[in-house]
């Protein structure tokens, strides 16, 4: 682990392999937000030839932040990624998931010299859908349920809210599934800094990329996409995004965690998925 100082933060990120890599390739930088290096364990090891990075986002995990702020916005995000690409040595190419996707193309918009290749799977943009005005507002009705009762609550809400097939009915919130449905605690630990439930990554998800920014760069950019995923609101985003920059999306193994290990309790296909992002790679 190598911490990286800055005014407003110190970012942890771990470098597994060679500087400069052996094989003559870039570094394989693997990014997702909120979630931090440690859910990148399994893959990374599928991935063992190649030199891997992994980093915390800022607030999260071993990263700190010393600015007293609680959101996470993709161009921060981006900002702190190309101050640790600066010191490991870039262009790189990059896997990115989640929020991670955010902070790609953010990353690319605003410095597209960093990255050769950027596998964007499953950027939760939902202001893209043709249902943005309902889905907005199911993403508000969870942070209300995790504001008024707790983790739980929330952590089922939003459950609900990843789960659900196609658009999203304008009642939503109104029958919010019990915690004890999934095998959440119904009690309330009085903690309201989840950044999933909170609100605080708001941002990411109302983030609109600058589509002739990413037009513009030379990165590749491709958006990967679950099998699973298929109607479920990552699913959709991630086709919603696929085609605001005139493409469709490259279809993955698994679905939004397809990539995991046994990290979160909830594994998908690391191999399989591995084996794909290799090959996606390599077509590059």
């Amino acid at each position: 682990m190598t911490m990286l100082e800055l005014s407003e933060a110190t970012l942890a990120y771990d470098v597994h392999g060679s500087l400069p890599p052996a094989d003559g390739r870039p570094p394989l930088f693997l990014v997702g937000a909120p979630m931090g290096a440690g859910g990148f364990g399994t893959l990374a090891g599928y991935l063992a030839d190649r030199t891997v990075v992994t980093y915390d986002p800022r607030g999260m995990d071993r990263s700190t932040r010393k600015d007293g702020r609680s959101e996470h916005t993709p161009e921060q995000n981006a900002d702190d990624v190309h101050r640790i690409i600066e010191v490991i040595g870039g262009p790189v190419e990059m896997f990115a998931s989640s929020g991670g996707a955010v902070t790609a193309l953010a990353l690319v918009a605003a410095h597209p010299g960093d990255v050769t290749t950027v596998v964007a799977h499953e950027p939760p943009l939902i202001t893209l859908l043709p249902d943005a005005d309902r889905a907005v507002a199911a993403e508000r009705a969870v942070q209300a349920a995790y504001r008024e009762k707790g983790w739980g609550h929330g952590m089922a809400a939003f459950l609900a809210l990843t789960s659900w097939t196609g658009e999203f009915p304008e009642d939503f919130g109104v029958r919010l599934p019990d915690p004890a449905a999934f095998g959440l605690p119904a009690d309330d630990d009085g903690a309201r800094e989840d950044p999933l439930l909170s609100g605080a990554s708001n941002p990411v998800t109302a983030y609109r990329p600058d589509v002739a920014a990413l037009a513009a760069a030379p990165t590749r950019i491709v958006v990967a996409v679950g099998e699973e995923s298929a109607e479920l609101l990552t699913g959709r985003t991630s086709v919603a995004v696929a085609r605001a920059l005139g493409q469709e999306p490259v279809v993955f193994p698994g679905g939004h965690g397809g990539f995991l290990g046994p990290e979160f309790g909830q594994p998908g296909k690391p191999e399989a998925f591995a084996a794909r992002l290799r090959e996606v790679f390599d077509a590059s």
